[in-house]
């Protein structure tokens, strides 16, 4: 069963439109064929933290720029986390997001890591509803569309002293947007990185923080020129084990219809997309197994077949089909290049689910308008 908003911490909300509304034409113009992070809605949700005060001054307000002092904590010690997660329209026109309170849950786990308040959980859910309320409008309904939701906090004190920040902003903004691969859901080639990590043992790699994804940027920026469109990341202890692509969690289908994921430690992201595809696997009668994927072991599977399907996922892509796997001393097509099977049903599956064409057994949808 699904899970149905109805008198909720939006209501503490302050609400104060925008005075310049974007013309319904601009906006559905906006909405005809949207890309990622590139076009936002007219409002954002906001709450403030102090010390002495704690979480307070909930409100909806205009979409715009921060003021920020140049001794701003997050600017000199990267104390900042995000979130993801998007909205979906349904054929009847309700608007539901998808697994809220995984997401934040996972963000007062990221605040604990980098040392910020923790939001309560009522303070997130209300923030995305109230702006989603606001915004409305913005929700598309077309083919692969969705309103993303972005939640981040960051360390809002003027202060250069290194220490955890005395004050907090949390805020929501939104963006329409299409597939996140421009190209469509398609198999997309990896390029497997040996030499930079994205994340090591005791650090940051479990929390979503910008850190993590700004160590992943310059190899990302090498595959590319290479003519690869991802990057995926050994373990930084012995460089021999798949962990996860920059934004993205690995999983790998055997010949036999079993399947694996590297298991959730303090270096990988655990992912809600990704755990989600876990029940799904298993509610399919697949065998599911999180465990330590050597890279040799990989190759050899898919050199002699036994490797069947590879896929990457995440909120932004949803799942994405891995055609090729690559690096300085091997470069292996994945079965025969094309989306495997299980990918094919697994994403349909879970996206069917998303945009309420099929039923929510597991009661992972809530409504917001």
């Amino acid at each position: 069963m699904s899970t149905i908003a109805t008198s909720t911490s939006a209501d503490l909300f302050e609400v104060h439109r925008t005075d310049t509304p974007v013309p319904d034409e601009q906006r559905a113009q906006a909405l005809a064929a949207p890309k990622f992070g590139t076009v936002f809605t007219e409002h954002m949700s906001r709450v403030s933290y102090t010390n002495e005060h704690g979480w307070q001054d909930r409100r909806v307000e205009k979409y715009g720029p921060l003021q920020m002092d140049p001794a701003t904590a997050v600017l000199h010690y990267a104390q900042e986390i995000f979130e993801g997660l998007k909205a979906y329209r349904h054929p009847d026109s309700s608007v539901w997001t998808f697994r809220p309170h995984a997401n934040a849950a996972r963000f007062a786990r990221s605040a604990h890591r980098l040392a910020l308040p923790e939001l309560p959980e009522a303070d997130f859910l209300g923030a995305i509803e109230a702006l989603v309320r606001v915004d409305e409008a913005w929700v598309p309904s077309g083919e692969e569309t969705s309103l993303y939701l972005r939640p981040f906090m960051y360390a809002s004190e003027s202060f250069l002293g290194v220490r955890p920040s005395l004050e907090a902003e949390f805020l929501v903004i939104a963006s329409p947007v299409g597939p996140y691969f421009a190209g469509g859901v398609r198999p997309v080639s990896i390029w497997v990185d040996q030499e930079y990590h994205r994340a090591g043992a005791g650090g940051t790699g479990a929390a979503k923080c910008g850190g993590n994804y700004a160590a992943s940027l310059l190899p990302q920026q090498a595959a590319y020129a290479k003519g690869f469109e991802q990057v995926c990341f050994l373990d930084a202890s012995t460089n021999t084990q798949l962990e996860e692509l920059g934004g993205m969690n690995v999983f790998v289908v055997y010949a036999d219809g079993s399947a694996a994921t590297p298991p959730v430690s303090g270096s990988i992201l655990e992912g809600v997309t990704r755990s989600s595809i876990v029940q799904l696997l298993v509610d399919a009668g697949h065998e599911v197994s999180e465990k330590a994927l050597p890279l040799d072991e990989v190759r050899r599977g898919l050199a002699d077949g036994s490797i069947s399907e590879v896929f990457a996922c995440g909120t932004a892509a949803v799942i994405t089909p891995i055609g090729r796997l690559a690096s300085d001393d091997f470069d292996l097509a994945v079965a025969d290049g094309d989306a495997g099977p299980v990918t094919s049903r697994i994403r349909s599956e879970l996206t069917d689910i998303q945009y309420g064409r099929a039923t929510d057994r597991h009661g992972w949808l809530h409504r917001l308008v």
